[in-house]
């Protein structure tokens, strides 16, 4: 019996064998077959990241921001998407807190598989989940992170806002030349990249114009009391305070600036532009000065078509942080139609090539340093509102 089994099993094994190569290469060229499974596929959805503070200190930045690039893929998938396939967005919110961005971005890369990833407001955050992208080679723009750091992490990082040292140097000429400052003290947030760039940057050009510095305070984020301070700005009589922070400080700066009978004119940046400044500083913003990267009140069919879809969409007025979040998918999706792929190399290899891009925010050109060069707009708050000043080209 064993001696009439013996040819049966041996035809039995041979026969799993044949089955068990077969099977191995239906499922090996099957998988060849498959690109929408791998970044860069030529089928289903296009998944692009974003980062933002959604919640925390600084979250209006991230909501406004994040309204923008929604209603930036609501456009683009509305008319048809991106070479053909629909544009997802996948969101993740940093809390405003240090530690997140790196840990969101490599989910977002490693888990969910996205080809680029649009993101952050704050240059801290930006700096932080930059090097993991570039290591990674998958393209990043952020909409508003201006200090010059950022980009400098690599070829695969990008920007669609200008950077400080322009912005520093717009806000100094304006200071000298506009409002006829000569004396001016600065009061940085010394926690904040992004504050210590601007303010660098300010100081450089209004002592370059002629203008003297009289005197610098330091302060830290989620600080509430500034009495020290601007008490000690207040004994060298400055013709202005350049405050460039994020309007969660300013507004109470403001505040307690003029409780002690400081009613000079303060300046700040692109930081101050939120719902919330005014509704912090009230009265006391009066008469304060800041640049930032567009208004509302541009009478540009961009800007025009931008606010009237944003109103239809959310019930309110843009400001520069939507904008840019806007401004930021349009030119990522606008990369890849050019360059005819979702391939890190090739759309990094044309967002560098951008030129004359028309964006909410101006006509964007990327440079050497894959900064956008673009104008800056500069905003009064009077009777408790932002007002469009003047336009500065680059």
């Amino acid at each position: 019996m064993q001696k009439f089994l013996a040819p049966i099993q041996h035809a039995r094994g041979i026969s799993l064998i044949a089955a068990a190569t077969t099977l191995f290469l239906t499922v090996f060229l099957t998988g060849c077959d498959k690109p929408a499974s791998t970044p860069g596929a030529a089928t289903g959805p296009i998944k692009v990241g974003e980062f933002a503070s959604m919640t925390g200190s600084e979250a209006t930045f991230g909501q406004s921001s994040h309204e923008g690039t929604l209603l930036a893929v609501d456009h683009l998938n509305a008319a048809g998407g991106v070479l053909g396939r629909k544009m997802e967005l996948l969101m993740e919110d940093d809390q405003s807190q240090a530690g997140q961005p790196a840990t969101v971005v490599r989910k977002l890369i490693a888990r969910d598989g996205v080809v680029a990833v649009l993101g952050e407001v704050a240059s801290s955050r930006s700096l932080e989940a930059a090097p993991i992208c570039q290591q990674s080679q998958i393209p990043m723009i952020s909409p508003s992170s201006t200090n010059p750091k950022v980009t400098a992490v690599g070829d695969y990082i990008f920007r669609v806002c200008f950077i400080d040292p322009f912005q520093g140097t717009v806000m100094a000429n304006f200071a000298r030349h506009t409002l006829h400052l000569k004396k001016v003290a600065v009061l940085t947030d010394v926690k904040s990249d992004y504050s210590l760039g601007l303010a660098k940057f300010f100081k450089e050009g209004f002592i370059a114009d002629g203008g003297a510095i009289v005197a610098e305070q330091n302060y830290s984020s989620g600080d509430k009391d500034f009495s020290a301070q601007l008490t000690a700005l207040k004994a060298v009589n400055p013709d202005g305070i350049f405050v460039p922070g994020y309007y969660t400080e300013v507004g109470l700066i403001a505040l307690q600036a003029r409780q002690l009978g400081l009613n000079v004119p303060l300046l700040g940046g692109d930081g101050w532009e939120s719902s919330s400044l005014i509704p912090i500083g009230g009265v006391s913003l009066e008469g304060s000065y800041f640049s930032t990267h567009y208004s509302p009140e541009d009478t540009s069919a961009a800007v025009q078509d931008f606010v009237k879809a944003f109103r239809a969409k959310y019930n309110e007025t843009p400001n520069a942080m939507a904008a840019l979040g806007y401004d930021s998918a349009m030119i990522l999706a606008d990369a890849m139609k050019r360059a005819g792929t979702t391939d890190g190399a090739k759309v990094r290899d044309a967002l560098a090539a951008t030129k004359d891009f028309q964006g909410v925010t101006g006509k964007i050109t990327m440079d050497a340093d894959r900064n956008a060069s673009k104008p800056a707009v500069i905003l009064a708050i009077r009777d408790g509102q932002f007002k469009y000043v003047e336009t500065v080209s680059p």
